[in-house]
């Protein structure tokens, strides 16, 4: 029976087989993990970003940005603005920023971003007014990262992706 499937597995690539059964992430990447969700708390990635399955589904999910080039995903880590956030006005209310959540009919769950973590409120599509973000700004754009811990965030996203062992230089995000 092994020797069913022994042409097989001598045809898979070593290299495939370490990447693809890997459980830990090389050095580089758990450092940024460790970036993404703790060390750059309160402004930390994980607040409103998931990852694969981890973090909060508030932003978009940043798995996608896996194959996306280092420098174009370090420049929108650093970029103040983000095309997600509206600013939204309740009716007899004060205006906050947030982000759009579920739509159900008339009900719309809006994340309130003026808050640490993010709260979540459900209004009447008839209840807000939102215009277009011009003073919430990204929170990675106030923590102050280095290059290294840019470079070393796009190598944890890369490596939750498609479990990238490769890294990220900083030249490579400057």
């Amino acid at each position: 029976m092994i020797s069913r499937f022994l042409p097989l597995a001598l045809a898979i690539p070593a290299s495939f087989l370490f990447t693809a059964f890997a459980q830990n992430p090389p050095a580089q990447a758990a450092r940024g993990e460790a970036l993404f969700f703790e060390t750059a708390k309160p402004l930390a990635c994980g607040t409103c970003h998931a990852i694969g399955s981890k973090g909060t589904a508030i932003g978009p999910d940043l798995s996608r940005w896996a194959r996306i080039n280092p420098r174009a995903v370090g420049m929108a880590i650093k970029a103040t603005v983000t095309e997600n956030v509206q600013i939204v006005k309740p009716k007899g209310g004060a205006e906050f920023p947030a982000i759009k959540g579920k739509e159900d009919g008339d009900k719309i769950t809006l994340y309130d971003l003026s808050k640490n973590p993010p709260e979540a409120m459900s209004l009447a599509k008839s209840e807000f007014s939102a215009k277009p973000n011009s003073s919430w700004k990204h929170p990675p754009s106030k923590a102050d990262l280095s290059s290294q811990d840019v470079a070393d965030l796009i190598a944890y996203i890369r490596w939750m992706g498609f479990k990238d062992t490769k890294g990220v230089k900083v030249d490579d995000v400057e």
